[in-house]
């Protein structure tokens, strides 16, 4: 049973998607064979928050699963490890035999809830709420973090419109190109911001109006945690580092319903 891994961005200075698969939009089947996992029975509710690493050696984190999160269990361990895949996001990764002794069966298969747009906006306001009170709370840049208190940068957009009803794929650059493009002069509330290079998205912030914006970012160009940045006073050095590397807004169109999931 291997996993194939395909390093891609996440955010800055982080390691990228466990696989590219789920990128490609293939459907979870593929993701789980990939796995060796089984997906007649094979699905669990998390009864408490998870590290998934990226080897079975549980090297090298690469996402977190909140509790009350569902995923798909490998038949079998490999090398005392459990490749997992999370429903919600199809996100692949490997978690501890200790921790898989904490998982419940699901008492019902997963089902993503499709939103449109206008199912979305009235949400907006409790996504920039829960990255505030992200804010006021204690804590430090994660990489690979998606639970509270520490989160990575694409981690934090997740959560926080996970928060309110709203999914979201993991990584930055898949966050990318699950939202509509749009021009800076059009930015609103609740849209995202992409940072990197011409060829590689490595950072995302949250938009909250009059130029500024809220993200979660390292200790090498930002401000190991979440804090607020302009796009438009550069006074601050964390702001002036982040502005030349804009790439494009986008907007959450949709809530994220990976391959046939849809309830």
């Amino acid at each position: 049973m291997a996993m194939v891994y395909s390093r891609g961005s996440r955010g800055a200075g982080e390691p990228g998607s466990v696989q590219s698969l789920h990128v490609s939009g293939r459907k979870p089947v593929v993701a789980i064979e990939a796995c060796g996992l089984n997906r007649d029975g094979g699905e669990y509710r998390c009864q408490q928050p998870l590290n998934l690493y990226k080897t079975p050696r549980l090297e090298g984190l690469v996402t977190q699963a909140a509790a009350g999160r569902q995923l798909w269990l490998a038949d079998s361990p490999e090398q005392g490890a459990w490749a997992v895949t999370l429903c919600a996001d199809n996100y692949s990764g490997w978690i501890s035999d200790r921790d898989r002794t904490t998982l419940a069966p699901a008492a019902r298969p997963y089902r993503a809830r499709p939103l449109d747009r206008a199912a979305i906006v009235p949400r907006l306001p409790a996504v920039i709420g829960f990255t505030h009170r992200a804010m006021a709370t204690p804590n430090t840049y994660l990489w690979g973090g998606t639970v509270e208190p520490n989160f990575d940068c694409s981690g934090l957009m997740q959560t926080a419109f996970a928060a309110a009803g709203i999914c979201l794929p993991r990584d930055s650059y898949q966050q990318e190109a699950f939202t509509q493009p749009i021009a800076w002069d059009d930015l609103e509330p609740g849209d995202l911001v992409f940072f990197g290079t011409p060829d590689r998205t490595k950072h995302v912030g949250l938009y909250l109006g009059q130029g500024n914006y809220i993200h979660s970012s390292g200790i090498d160009q930002g401000r190991n945690g979440i804090g607020i940045d302009s796009l438009v006073d550069l006074a601050h050095p964390v702001s002036a580092a982040y502005y030349p590397q804009r790439r494009r807004p986008g907007r959450v169109m949709a809530s994220y319903c990976p391959g046939n999931l849809v309830g």
